[in-house]
């Protein structure tokens, strides 16, 4: 794997804005990176997407295992929302079944899981268009590590049929950053690509009628797909009204995705897999003095710790750790002119579907920037 300087596209602002990402810059940087990319070799996107299949295997296995086990409360989960959680996983209602298990890799030894972001994953339409248009511009005879678009139209299509009715509503939260806006607005294009009737409803405007979720003209919502935590989604005053709606509306991605979405996942995957080269060795207690600290909940890096020898050598801001931590194996990243990547590696309908890489520094947090790839 290489990072390679490349000449900027002229006008790529207004290139990118015409595909939808207009959340391309920070204050003072480019989120989305022209100047560089990386080349990696066919071999390295084999152990890439090869890992990304064997984690998902090991997710099923392990998701089933804390079911079994009774373990749901080391997840936080309510205990009222607990039944919804084990139905929906045993009765499998339909899903795309995405998202996106962060990586860490320097091309020598086997990709390392940080941790899989499947409820509500963003850079998605980084991964899948813009990367793929950049491509086309800069290196149209290279190849690259993507079928996200194809695979997740494709999936909306299988799901037509199974679904309440063809309508599917999309949500999110108000986003002054506009980043859960564009991510979900690109899910509503791959929906309606596969035929599908599609509407939008922010989540603070969904409401409830005595016996079913409604939209803004008070109609029956019955398929929505939400970008928004179920760990808030639970906690919200008409969060208990799940239960009552039964399977009157039918939300994706699923409520089982509070498991695997958990980072509670990750010492549980350690004890079911030890020594498995695609995990990391992670604890819900201190291993000893070098590890990094994650709540279970996090997201973007917030409230992470590095642990050094016993020394703190990284710890950043957020809101998050009240619902406890997880204690995980200090991976070093490789550098690249002083940048730290993290491999995204995607899935859809539980295959791999492609890649997006993210550069940081010792923790990836929402000022990472994205760079594209080609293969080699």
């Amino acid at each position: 794997m290489r990072r390679l300087a490349v000449e900027p596209r002229p006008g790529w602002r207004e290139a990118v804005e015409r595909l939808g990402l207009v959340w391309h810059s920070l204050a003072d940087r480019p989120y989305w990176t022209e100047g560089a990319c990386y080349a990696v070799s066919a071999a390295e996107v084999g152990e890439i997407e090869a890992a990304a299949a064997e984690l998902y295997r090991l997710y099923l296995e392990a998701g089933q295992y804390v079911l079994d086990k009774g373990l749901l409360g080391r997840f936080g989960i309510p205990d009222w929302a607990a039944p919804l959680v084990r139905k929906t996983w045993n009765d499998e209602p339909p899903a795309l079944n995405y998202g996106r298990f962060d990586l860490g890799y320097d091309g020598r030894s086997p990709p390392k899981l940080f941790e899989f972001n499947c409820d509500t994953p963003t850079s998605l339409l980084e991964a899948s268009i813009i990367q793929w248009d950049w491509k086309q511009a800069v290196f149209p005879a290279a190849d690259q590590f993507n079928s996200l678009h194809e695979k997740l139209v494709a999936k909306w299509r299988e799901l037509k049929p199974l679904l309440p009715e063809p309508l599917v509503y999309f949500s999110h939260a108000e986003d002054p950053s506009g980043e859960d806006a564009l991510t979900v607005a690109y899910l509503r294009d791959t929906a309606n690509e596969a035929g599908l009737q599609t509407a939008s409803i922010l989540i603070s405007d969904i409401g409830w009628n005595g016996s079913d979720f409604v939209d803004l003209d008070l109609l029956p919502i019955r398929t929505i797909y939400k970008l928004y935590p179920w760990e808030w989604l639970v906690s919200e005053p008409f969060g208990r009204r799940l239960t009552d709606a039964g399977y009157g509306t039918l939300w994706m991605e699923p409520i089982w995705k509070m498991i695997w979405s958990n980072k509670a996942m990750l010492p549980i995957l350690w004890e079911l897999f030890p020594q498995h080269p695609n995990l990391l060795p992670t604890f819900f207690t201190p291993p000893g003095d070098s590890y990094v600290r994650k709540p279970l909940l996090s997201r973007e890096g917030a409230n992470v710790t590095i642990v050094r020898d016993g020394q703190v050598t990284v710890e950043t801001g957020g809101d998050y750790g009240e619902e406890g931590y997880v204690f995980q194996k200090v991976f070093e990243l490789p550098q690249f002119d002083g940048r730290r990547p993290v491999i995204g590696a995607w899935i859809v309908d539980g295959a791999p579907a492609g890649m997006g890489i993210r550069e940081g520094g010792l923790v990836t947090d929402n000022t990472a920037a994205f760079a594209p790839h080609v293969i080699d």
